[in-house]
């Protein structure tokens, strides 16, 4: 398929329980780049991590699938030179969609999530690194589903991680009418996967989803900040159309 246009819009809030907001969303169309980068607790460190993370996928995106293993790398260095030399936690999980000269990709350490709606299905398509997603995936979960374990702010992998670990790759084809949804879990962890479905496939524009969302987790208790961005296709090209893709 085709895709002839991007739309999409980015929201944050801080929520009720927290103070400041830690997270940090971008989202660029030409060419795509939507990232949320979620800190990791309340520590300033982690602040630092998030802006941290998202201005080197800025500035490295345009090197491809290389320049954003690097940007990820270059992160996790940030972040650890940050906590040393302020003997303070610094992390974050991070979840990004760019354009590639090959493609889409996906980029993925931690908690956050990318969902895409397609023809009426909405699909988790990043695995969580976290142990309450270990516990569902191997064995009988003892908390309910991953969004409910108290176990899933327990992070395997993140930016900031002393092991340094790599992100998840992940080359995705977007069709025209897919509906794309980063956040973070102040959105994932409060909002119902039934709810999400049925926002992202509203008539509604990219704007309005992500104000819905919000919204959505704050009157459920805005346990933390929330972060959502949301990447709409339009419908591909009819067929003998000359391929183009604009962005408004």
């Amino acid at each position: 398929m085709q895709v002839s246009t991007l739309s999409g819009a980015a929201g944050s809030r801080t929520g009720r329980r927290r103070r400041v907001n830690h997270d940090v969303a971008h989202l660029g169309l030409g060419p795509l780049l939507a990232v949320v980068a979620d800190g990791l607790g309340s520590s300033p460190g982690s602040a630092h991590a998030s802006r941290t993370a998202v201005e080197l996928l800025i500035g490295h995106a345009g090197g491809g699938v290389d320049g954003l293993r690097a940007a990820v790398v270059a992160a996790h260095e940030r972040a650890a030179t940050h906590a040393a030399g302020n003997t303070t936690f610094a992390g974050c999980a991070l979840t990004a969609l760019a354009e590639c000269a090959d493609g889409f990709w996906v980029v993925h350490l931690g908690g956050s999530r990318l969902y895409r709606l397609r023809r009426g299905l909405l699909e988790l398509l990043t695995a969580d690194h976290t142990m309450a997603w270990l516990d569902t995936v191997h064995s009988p979960p003892p908390f309910g589903p991953p969004a409910t374990n108290p176990t899933r702010r327990h992070l395997t992998r993140y930016v900031g991680h002393f092991d340094r670990p790599a992100p998840d790759l992940l080359r995705l084809d977007v069709a025209g009418g897919d509906v794309l949804l980063l956040c973070s879990d102040g959105v994932s962890g409060q909002v119902a996967h039934t709810r999400i479905a049925e926002v992202l496939g509203s008539p509604g524009a990219p704007e309005a989803m992500v104000a819905t969302l919000l919204a959505d987790a704050e009157a459920a208790g805005g346990e933390d900040n929330a972060t959502a961005v949301v990447v709409r296709a339009d419908r591909h090209a009819p067929a003998g159309t000359p391929p183009q893709l604009s962005r408004r």
